[in-house]
């Protein structure tokens, strides 16, 4: 089914994108993740909230995939931006495995599937 943009109204994801650089524990890694994704369905919510809604709807998809440092995870960024999709940028406390302020993962979406494939699709999965 195509929307009046002519996108697939039923491909909506989010994808969230981690650094590998920083080799955090699997539970921290876990916790960023999830941090990443409420807050960047929020914004979505906030920006974007038919996106939200049909994505909430067609189950929630994400798929985390890795940036090899903080330079690769901010030209993403930058290039989401530019995109004008709704994401999430997440700095850590600095409570247990890095400094204050780190960024640790970038979420991005939910958005249809073909506008956040434009940004992310090269990387690989974590």
């Amino acid at each position: 089914m195509t929307d009046a943009s002519g996108l697939d109204s039923s491909a909506f994801k989010q994808v969230i994108v981690v650094r590998r650089d920083l080799k955090l524990g699997r539970g921290k890694l876990a916790a960023q993740v999830a941090h990443a994704s409420l807050t960047a369905y929020l914004e979505a919510a906030r920006l974007r909230p038919e996106w939200a809604s049909r994505w909430l709807e067609t189950g929630q998809r994400k798929v985390v995939v890795a940036a090899k440092n903080l330079d690769e995870l901010l030209t993403i960024k930058q290039r989401v931006e530019e995109e004008g999709l709704p994401a999430a940028l997440i700095e850590d406390a600095g409570l247990t495995q890095v400094e204050p302020g780190t960024i640790t993962a970038l979420a991005v979406g939910p958005a249809p599937e073909p506008l956040i494939d434009k940004t992310t699709r090269h990387l690989k999965l974590l």
